[in-house]
């Protein structure tokens, strides 16, 4: 994947409500319950996402992006989605690798006491990682999406530059003492906070869950 520093990193999602995950973390870790979808269907879900999300910031149009998104991620214009992504588009971030590599999930998908279903996880690369949050709500039958979050960040540390060469002190005026290397610079990068469609207790669009 290419783009900008990977140092850097972007929070991004598709409303003006913020979804409290700090507050209902612990509730919701002790409701929720696995999802029952096989690896297959969830690798389908993120790519399909991502991708979508990669040529909406390539090409500047979101309704497809928009188009795909449960009632509550419509509730967006693809204009305002256009406001939303604009730090990633202007970076020019390429997200077209998550089409050939495996996302590797730090969170598997569980179904939240909301009925929606949450997943995140990352997508490894040098020299840098796309670190996804997804959630998705039950809509005739199918999953859509719902909140989205992405950042991009180092997938591990960088090789150290090599000390110069030792020079020898010309006799018999003693060694300089060499001059003190500069600390590197912080990888830590910029974040943006996470917004998200909804509060955790809106209900579904439609009851029941799809597998």
């Amino acid at each position: 994947m290419s783009g900008k520093p990977c140092g850097r990193r972007f929070s991004v999602a598709a409303t003006a409500l913020l979804f409290a995950f700090a507050s209902h973390a612990q509730a919701r870790a002790q409701a929720a319950k696995p999802a029952q979808i096989d690896r297959n269907g969830v690798v389908i879900l993120i790519r399909s996402t991502l991708l979508a999300l990669d040529q909406a910031n390539k090409t500047g149009n979101y309704t497809v992006l928009r188009d795909i998104g449960a009632p509550g991620f419509q509730s967006n214009s693809a204009a305002r989605l256009g406001e939303i992504f604009a730090k990633l588009r202007n970076d020019n971030l390429d997200l077209s690798g998550v089409a050939v590599i495996d996302p590797q999930l730090n969170l598997l998908p569980q179904i939240e006491p909301n009925g929606f279903m949450h997943m995140a996880g990352f997508f490894p690369s040098v020299p840098s990682q796309v670190n996804f949050d997804l959630s998705f709500a039950p809509v005739s039958g199918q999953w859509r999406l719902f909140g989205i979050s992405v950042s991009i960040g180092q997938s591990g540390p960088a090789a150290p530059t090599p000390p110069p060469p030792a020079q020898k002190p010309s006799p018999p005026v003693a060694a300089a003492k060499p001059p003190a290397e500069k600390p590197a610079k912080s990888a830590a990068g910029k974040s943006a906070p996470s917004i998200w469609p909804a509060a955790a207790d809106n209900k579904p669009a439609e009851e029941g869950q799809p597998r």
